[in-house]
């Protein structure tokens, strides 16, 4: 009963940053500062943003694994793809993007295709999370 409301909880968190920070955050801060404050603000704030994904679904990977291992490995899968995107998609996107602003007309195709795979695997980490949210809320059969 504890580790299922712990995994409810943390799903839930999981998901709720997720959201909010795709929904409210990243776009209210790239309308309301300009290009270069809101780069820079959001360049700090991914780290911290990754870094409550990896504790909320790894949590959540703990908490489900004596009941449902499968999701767990979704979690835990997750939390690992989250340190992936953290310690190496970021910095890399981080290059680029200094590079295309120092005029390295190279830099910025490639700093798009890196963007667009970072948003495509974050909607798939968030699709994965309400898909066992929505199991851990369901009542048994």
């Amino acid at each position: 009963m504890i580790l299922s409301a712990l995994a409810l909880l943390s799903l839930a968190l999981l998901l709720g940053g997720m959201v909010f920070f795709a929904a409210v955050v990243a776009p209210l801060v790239f309308t309301r500062l300009p290009a270069d404050q809101a780069g820079r603000f959001i360049r700090h704030l991914f780290p911290v943003y990754y870094l409550w994904l990896i504790a909320t679904a790894g949590l959540a990977a703990l908490a489900l694994a004596p009941a449902r291992p499968a999701d767990a490995l979704a979690m835990a899968l997750v939390a690992a793809l989250t340190l992936w995107l953290r310690q190496g998609l970021m910095p890399r996107i981080n290059r680029l993007s200094d590079a295309a602003q120092a005029g390295d007309a190279a830099a910025r195709p490639r700093f798009d295709r890196a963007h667009r795979l970072s948003v495509l695997l974050n909607l798939v980490q968030m699709l994965v999370a309400a898909a066992v949210l929505l199991r851990q809320a369901s009542p048994p059969p």
